[in-house]
């Protein structure tokens, strides 16, 4: 029979994907003899057997709770259900990847009508008791019973107003009291049976509760978002309840190891006397800096500050830490790799090395190489005039500017729309958590730096503004106000989530100063990578920052982009219009010049590295005005009879489209099939390529062409061009009287092109996959179409567990990889192989290149940085990241 339920003791660090993070967690730190309230933890194999049951409890899981509890009983002195002296729990959710806020806990449990005068009477305080017990009866009716969390509320806020109180703390035992009646009249109402009195039917029915909440809607989401596995399962952590809501001399907080807005190595976070832990995170009461604690508890202070300092070493990262101190006591409830913004991991990693804590290879580990997209973006010019009218905690840097809205499935909406919002709430729950990804940045009066907002705002990279306490939401009205300032749902807001600053009105941005510690740590990648790092550029300016970023060369410059601008767009649409082979040429020899200025821009930008430039790749009907836009405009110039010989030109054009009208252009007449029909445009392009290459080499610089093929699916038609490409270099080094380097490659975006990659290779000096089209030929998919209808149900049903135009389908696209890469090897052993589609700067897809043993990945300029670090990762560990998940 399967063992599923581990004491604290049991476990270890290196079993989170059986106890989950916060479980492994605490068994190594009860095992380091930590001051840990003692406890077990049931697997996240026992919730993947509840889900195949049909969401039943495994047979057994109970009875083996049962006898782990009789010790949990014994370490803690106490008994579960006893009239004496009663042991209570909390009943937490703990996933193998940390997931904060996303799924549900339950607090104080084990507490019914007798037991919380068993706590009152040992404890002297029937506040407390009943203020405990009132929690718990909220939280179970919440997460358990499922009754929503804004009825309790009304009845909480209902009993202050009635007391005339403002805070939780404040009511007395006889509101508390009350406030209990009504609870259990709401789950009398609500479920039509009474709360339940038996705490083991308490604990069943809130481990199953837990087990529930890994598939709820924000942990959905969240997984999504972080690209966690949904077939994982959630651990269910069973632990002693310690209590900060004692009195005076109690307390809970959450501190971090170091700061994680900006890395600096000092400890940082908050706490609260005389409060539970879900009041900190939850932002219900503003907490105070832990450095005040040294103040009001200075033994204890030392104590944690010596525990941080020892849970840093021995996990080698920085760790979010949580605390409560019950009459004086401390104790230690989790650690976790603590979350943080993409400068503070930079700088965390780099001065760990250099403390000599961990090693570059560590370091290295220590940064999700998405984090470094976000140190790229820009932040408020420092001189601008700002209107800033509040001021509140920064909890997650970077600067936004949108229009408020109040409410998280608004911004969704307006976030799909291409809107920019700003979501502006009394403090966000894991609920809002959609409504955080479509927004530009955050703003709450309530919470402190480590609130929810605060730490999935870091974790996102997104600007966020907490606990702003100037400001007043009326929901009801949706507008906020700060003195005689009205904000209303529409306005433009910006927040600088760096120094807490809310600002009306747009603000100037300027762009990011790159840190010593960013440039050290991606040279320190460049030590320890194998795969090249090219970008995907099409202009010389793009060409530079590439460069600048630390490409070693551009894997893709696409020519059509070149034919799109205004200056040649006419010189363009006569070539297509053209009715002969001098017709043609005529607008060829217009666009020869153009061409050979933007080649010469780009090689001269990449001196010394190469450049592929693919030849003209859509169809031709994407440079005619649509159908719809002509038939409008002929039918009106037809009715007004304005203009006879515009219209003429119209209908030219009209007949033209029509011509070239294509049931499935990508599938159409495009790429090299264009070169074979119209073998003129291709051999202007080589032209121009080779006439920029003569020119440059005689300027003295050494530059290294790419001539690439798209879309070919035989080797005759490489045969055909390469032939081509041969002849036109030969006459243009003779006419110039200079000899250069070129190459000459293929893309591989065809299934048939994979296969027959042995063929191909015969005539290629490199290939390029372009993933994009490999995928949409591979699955079938329309990339268009399947992201706006069936793909987003396909992600959501688990059909496919990832989006595989983000990250490559490993299975599919992946195996005609790996396919066209040993048989083009096979060929010639020396074969340049890279890839250039938009996966080139996602680090799963990073990873994949580097196993199959890619020369390169290319990406946009921004991303360089984020596939230098992620290829360094692949070489240094398979891939495997510490990073914070």
């Amino acid at each position: 029979m399967a063992k599923y339920v581990y004491l604290f003791k049991e476990g270890k660090a290196d079993m989170k994907a059986l106890l989950g993070g916060k479980g492994a967690n605490l068994a190594e730190m009860t095992n380091i003899g930590l001051p840990v309230p003692p406890g077990m933890t049931i697997t996240t194999e026992a919730c993947t057997e509840y889900y195949r049951l049909g969401r039943k409890l495994p047979a057994g899981l109970m009875d083996e709770v049962k006898r782990n509890l009789a010790i949990v009983e014994q370490q803690a002195d106490k008994k579960f259900g006893d009239l004496q002296n009663p042991l209570l729990v909390s009943v937490r959710s703990g996933a193998m990847f940390s997931m904060p806020g996303m799924m549900d806990t339950i607090l104080n449990l084990g507490l019914n009508e007798t037991t919380v005068q068993s706590v009152a009477k040992n404890t002297d305080n029937l506040r407390f008791a009943y203020d405990a017990y009132r929690r718990f009866i909220q939280m179970f009716g919440d997460v358990v019973l499922e009754i929503p969390k804004y009825e309790f509320e009304d009845i909480l806020n209902r009993q202050k107003d009635i007391q005339k109180v403002k805070y939780d703390q404040e009511l007395n035992p006889d509101s508390l009291r009350k406030i209990i009646d009504h609870y259990k009249e709401l789950v009398q109402t609500k479920t039509g049976t009474a709360f339940p009195e038996d705490p083991m039917e308490q604990l069943a029915m809130a481990i199953e509760a837990v087990f529930r909440s890994w598939n709820n809607d924000r942990a959905i989401v969240y997984r999504n978002l972080n690209k966690i596995d949904h077939d994982l399962g959630t651990a269910v952590n069973i632990q002693s309840m310690v209590f900060g809501n004692m009195g005076n001399d109690s307390g809970t907080g959450v501190a971090f190891t170091r700061n994680p807005s900006t890395g600096e190595n000092k400890l940082y976070g908050e706490f609260l006397t005389n409060a539970q832990g879900e009041d900190v995170v939850a932002g219900i009461r503003t907490p105070r800096p832990i450095a005040q604690l040294g103040d009001e508890m200075p033994e204890l202070y030392t104590e944690f500050s010596k525990i941080a300092r020892l849970l840093e070493s021995h996990y080698k990262n920085m760790q979010d830490i949580e605390f409560t101190i019950e009459r004086g006591r401390l104790y230690i409830l989790q650690t976790r790799n603590g979350k943080r913004t993409a400068q503070a991991s930079v700088r965390v990693a780099f001065e760990m090395s250099e403390e000599g804590l961990i090693s570059k290879q560590q370091a290295l580990l220590l940064v999700e190489p998405g984090q470094l997209d976000q140190l790229l973006h820009r932040q408020i010019d420092s001189s601008a005039t700002l209107n800033v009218v509040a001021k509140g905690l920064p909890a997650s840097p970077g600067a936004a500017s949108g229009t408020v809205v109040f409410d998280a499935d608004e911004a969704e909406r307006m976030g799909k729309a291409g809107k920019k919002v700003l979501l502006v709430r009394t403090e966000t729950t894991p609920d809002d958590i959609h409504g955080i990804v479509a927004a530009q940045g955050v703003l709450t009066s309530r919470g402190g730096m480590t609130s929810h907002a605060a730490v999935v705002a870091r974790g996102m990279g997104k600007p966020c503004v907490c606990g702003c306490e100037a400001i007043r939401i009326d929901y009801i009205k949706q507008e906020f106000t700060i003195g005689d300032t009205v904000v209303k749902k529409g306005d433009l807001v910006s927040v600088d989530g760096s120094t807490g600053r809310v600002i009306l009105g747009e603000v100037p941005m300027k762009d990011p100063e790159i840190s010593k510690e960013y440039s050290t740590l991606l040279s320190w990648a460049d030590e320890y990578k194998r795969l090249g790092i090219r970008a995907n550029a099409d202009t010389p300016e793009d060409a530079k920052k590439a460069r600048d970023f630390g490409a070693t060369g551009i894997g893709l410059v696409r020519t059509e982009h070149m034919f799109m601008q205004q200056d040649r767009l006419p010189y363009v649409q006569q070539m297509i219009l053209a009715e002969t082979l001098e017709e043609r040429q005529q607008a060829l020899s217009h666009l020869l010049p153009m061409q050979e200025g933007d080649f010469y821009g780009i090689l001269k930008a990449m001196e010394g590295l190469p450049v592929t430039i693919r030849l003209l790749d859509p169809p031709l009907h994407e440079f005619l005005p649509s159908l719809e836009e002509l038939l409008v405009e002929t039918t009106e110039l037809k009715v007004t009879g304005k203009n006879p010989a515009l219209l003429e030109e119209k209908l030219q054009m009209l007949k033209k489209v029509r011509a070239l009208h294509e049931f499935n252009p990508m599938l159409g007449h495009r790429g090299c099939r264009l070169g074979i029909t119209f073998p003129e445009i291709y051999e202007m392009q080589m032209q121009a390529i080779f006439n920029a290459t003569a020119r440059l080499t005689k300027e003295d610089y050494k530059v290294l062409p790419e001539v690439e093929i798209p879309l070919t699916i035989d080797s005759n038609e490489m045969k055909f061009f390469r032939e081509k490409i041969e002849n036109i270099a030969a006459n243009t080094m003779k006419t110039a009287q200079v000899n250069f380097h070129y190459s000459v490659g293929t893309m591989i975006e065809m299934p048939r092109a994979a296969l027959l990659a042995e063929d191909l290779a015969e005539l290629c000096d490199f290939f390029s996959f372009g993933t994009n089209d490999l995928t949409q030929t591979t699955l079938g998919f329309s990339r268009d179409d399947a992201e706006g209808k069936f793909l987003p149900h396909y992600l959501e049903r688990k059909i496919l567990k990832e989006n595989p135009f983000i990250a490559i389908d490993q299975k599919g696209v992946g195996k005609l990889m790996r396919l066209a890469v040993e048989g083009g090897r096979k060929v010639r052993p020396d074969l340049e192989i890279g890839i250039c589609g938009e996966h080139g700067g996602e680090p799963s897809s990073v990873k994949f290149c580097h196993d199959i043993g890619l020369s390169y990945v290319s990406c946009s300029p921004y991303r360089v940085p984020l596939a230098r670090l992620a290829a360094a990762q692949a070489a240094i560990s398979g891939g495997e990241v510490a990073g914070t998940k």
